[in-house]
């Protein structure tokens, strides 16, 4: 069975058609870059820009990079603030003509790392980080989500956890493996004071680099794997909560 996912990003906007039987794409994914400003509009002609290069017709997910409520998009940390309390599903529905579900981009990662990638079995509690333009979050309890958790916007040391453990911080400040993963780590303390969780499944791209920042990083009793899915997990996450999964 395949549905269509559609990962929106602060950075990128990429799709595919995915394979629900394996938790794969069935095809090469497609992307472009967010505009900015990410207005509802902008980022709809870009989603339609993508589902349209596979000429596609059928049931569509769709991640966004905030608090989705029920197909509106309640917050926009890193697109427009014309998102903001946006009926989303209705939007993108009529720009695309097509059945369309709408979820936050990291509990849709992490809806696809527990079904198909590095959380598959676990129970207990269970965080998944993507470490991207901002930081995501998506929290499990015995392989039930935790909806819309947002742990990126929790303070560390004065700042906003995401303005300065994610990618993006990195990038801009012009980091080491070394620095990053100690502000890193700091945070990892953090989620585990408030939260012990079995297991942190760190995502996004800077995933396919684990192995330059996770030995780095000490003091956390939870265990620490890089995700599995890799950059694909909000694809193959999207596509499941189209399909209903």
């Amino acid at each position: 069975m395949q549905i269509f996912g559609v990962d929106i990003g602060g950075s990128g906007i990429k799709g595919a058609p995915v394979d629900l039987d394996r938790g794969d794409l069935a095809q090469e994914r497609h992307k472009v870059l967010t505009p900015h400003p990410a207005t509802p509009k902008d980022v709809a002609d870009c989603v339609a820009e993508v589902v349209g290069h596979f000429d596609w017709s059928g049931p569509v997910g769709i991640t966004f990079p905030g608090v989705v409520t029920d197909g509106v998009t309640r917050t926009a940390a890193n697109v427009d603030k014309g998102w903001v309390d946006h009926d989303a599903r209705t939007l993108l529905g009529e720009k695309l003509g097509l059945p369309v579900t709408v979820l936050n981009d990291a509990d849709a990662a992490g809806i696809a790392e527990m079904a198909f990638g590095a959380g598959r079995g676990r129970k207990g509690t269970v965080i998944m980080l993507t470490l991207g333009t901002g930081i995501g979050s998506a929290v499990f309890i015995d392989g039930q989500l935790v909806p819309n958790t947002e742990l990126g916007h929790l303070e560390l040391g004065g700042h906003e956890a995401e303005k300065h453990a994610s990618t993006k911080a990195k990038e801009d400040e012009e980091l080491s493996w070394h620095h990053w993963a100690h502000r890193v780590q700091k945070y990892l303390e953090h989620l585990e004071m408030l939260f012990t969780p079995e297991l942190f499944i760190l995502g996004g791209g800077v995933s396919r680099k684990a192995d330059k920042f996770l030995p780095l990083i000490e003091h956390v009793r939870a265990e620490m794997v890089p995700a599995e899915l890799q950059n694909n997990a909000g694809i193959v996450g999207a596509a499941m909560a189209a399909a209903g999964k």
